[in-house]
């Protein structure tokens, strides 16, 4: 892999930490957040700043307005979610919430701050944006539902291959139908097919999993409810895949990943649990991956 440097992998690391630290233990370190004065919640955050000056300042690339972004990013994210904690106290869903998902959103899927980052490393810009959300949304904002948990259950199982076993068909169906998955033969170890499911389930599934279902999915079910929720989020999942694998708009990838978004969200809500969506989506690009 390109770019994979000392200084790069210990930025994995420290990226790393906050996702792991509140899927272990969400409720502790938000009580502790909590107990601090207001400044010291919003400016803490601040210190997301630091993997972008380890991977930058060793590659040579270190620019002052990215030092910036990284800086004030999430202290801005902080601050408005402080503002919608108050406003919103039955957290029906904010303005600022709205503002925040959908900055998030698009900085991913039109690659806003790419270029910040040594070709082989923008995937360290998505996996900060998922520690600042989840710092602003669970630690400050404290938002309920959210699901996120790496404490796997029977029941995430059960919810997560059910709705594999409900998609498989009708996505085979379609995506021949349209041309769109080639199947292959491809047969790999097992160690290496079980790394492979691994990687994608913490790199891929869970980042996406938590924005689409644990906070636009949870947020929009206050306002509009279950079923529109539902359609809703999907949708949005399916139109974020509008560039993938193609140069102009890929209206069978936005079609596919909007059933896909179904079925993910149908295992989020059937307990709230990211960890749910998660196995069926990981499972879902893990199968594609393979053999088609």
């Amino acid at each position: 892999m390109e770019n994979v440097t000392p200084a790069a992998i210990a930025a994995l690391v420290v990226e790393l930490a906050p996702a792991v630290a509140f899927g272990c233990a969400a409720e502790r370190i938000t009580r502790a957040v909590q107990r601090w004065p207001e400044a010291a919640r919003i400016g803490f955050p601040g210190l997301c700043v630091l993997p972008y000056v380890l991977v930058s300042v060793s590659q040579h690339i270190f620019r002052w307005r990215w030092f910036a972004l990284y800086a004030g990013l999430p202290m801005a994210v902080a601050w408005l979610l402080e503002k919608a904690a108050r406003a919103d106290p039955e957290q029906r869903g904010d303005w600022r919430d709205g503002i925040i998902l959908l900055a998030f959103g698009l900085a991913v899927d039109l690659r806003w701050f790419d270029h910040a980052w040594p070709t082989g490393l923008r995937a360290l810009n998505e996996l900060l944006l998922v520690d600042i959300g989840l710092y602003g949304f669970q630690a400050v904002r404290q938002l309920s539902g959210t699901g996120f948990d790496f404490h796997l259950r029977w029941s995430d199982w059960k919810s997560g291959l059910r709705e594999l076993l409900f998609f498989t068909p009708l996505v085979l169906t379609l995506g021949w139908a349209l041309g769109f998955i080639h199947p292959h033969a491809n047969f790999p170890s097992v160690g290496s097919a079980a790394m492979r499911w691994v990687l994608i389930f913490f790199f891929t599934a869970v980042p996406e999993e938590l924005f689409f279902r644990g906070w636009v999915q949870n947020l929009l079910e206050r306002r509009v409810g279950r079923r529109f929720a539902l359609v809703i989020a999907s949708v949005l999942f399916g139109l974020s895949h509008f560039n993938k694998r193609s140069a102009h708009f890929n209206w069978r990838y936005v079609l596919l990943a909007t059933l896909a978004g179904v079925f993910y969200g149908r295992a989020w809500r059937d307990h709230r649990r990211v960890a749910a969506s998660t196995i069926t989506h990981a499972s879902v690009d893990w199968l594609w991956g393979l053999w088609f």
